[in-house]
C-alpha cells in the first residue's frame, strides 16, 4: 500500500508545495504544513476510489488541511521599525516578480487563494466548483473579481 501511495502522490508533489507556499510564510511553517498534508493524504488514501482525479483529490485534502491548521493556530506577527533591503532582489528580476505575486496573493482570502491556485493549474470551472463546493458561475464571478483585485494590487 505504501508503494502505491508514493506512486500516486509523487508526480503531484508540486500541488502540495504550492498550497504550502500560499498559506504559510516561513520555510519552517511550510515544511510543517507539507508533512501534515502528506499525513492527511496517507490517512485518506484507503478511501480514495478514483472517482475524482488524483490532483482534485490532493487539492481538496491539501486545502482543507491548510485551512484547518491555520484556524487552530493564529500566526504571530512581529513588526520591525525598518524595511528590508530591497536591493537583494534587483539581481534576479524573476524572483522579485514572483515574490511580488506571492505578496499580492497573501492579501487574498483563503477561498480566493484556493481559486487562484487551482485556476493557475488549469483546472476547469467545473473542477474548481467541485473542489470548493460552489457553482460554476460563481467560480467565474469570483475569478474576475480576484483578477481585478490582483491587478490593482500589482500596479501600485
Amino acid at each position: 500500500m505504501e508503494k502505491e501511495f508514493l506512486e500516486l502522490i509523487g508526480p503531484h508533489q508540486a500541488i502540495i508545495h504550492k498550497i504550502c507556499r500560499l498559506y504559510r510564510h516561513t520555510p519552517e511553517d511550510r515544511e510543517d504544513l507539507f508533512q501534515e498534508v502528506v499525513y492527511q493524504l496517507w490517512k485518506a488514501f484507503p478511501q480514495f476510489k478514483g472517482n475524482a482525479s488524483v490532483s482534485t483529490w490532493m487539492y481538496r485534502i491539501a486545502l482543507n488541511t491548510a485551512l484547518a491548521t491555520f484556524r487552530k493556530q493564529r500566526p504571530v506577527v512581529n513588526y520591525t521599525d525598518t524595511l528590508p533591503d530591497m536591493a537583494e532582489g534587483a539581481e534576479n528580476p524573476q524572483a522579485e516578480q514572483e515574490e511580488r505575486l506571492f505578496q499580492a496573493l497573501s492579501g487574498l482570502s483563503d477561498v480566493e487563494k484556493a481559486l487562484v491556485s487551482l485556476y493557475l493549474d488549469d483546472f476547469s470551472y467545473r473542477a474548481l466548483a467541485d473542489v470548493l463546493g460552489i457553482s460554476e458561475s460563481n467560480v467565474g464571478v469570483r475569478l474576475n473579481r480576484i483578477k481585478a483585485k490582483l491587478k490593482q494590487t500589482l500596479t501600485i
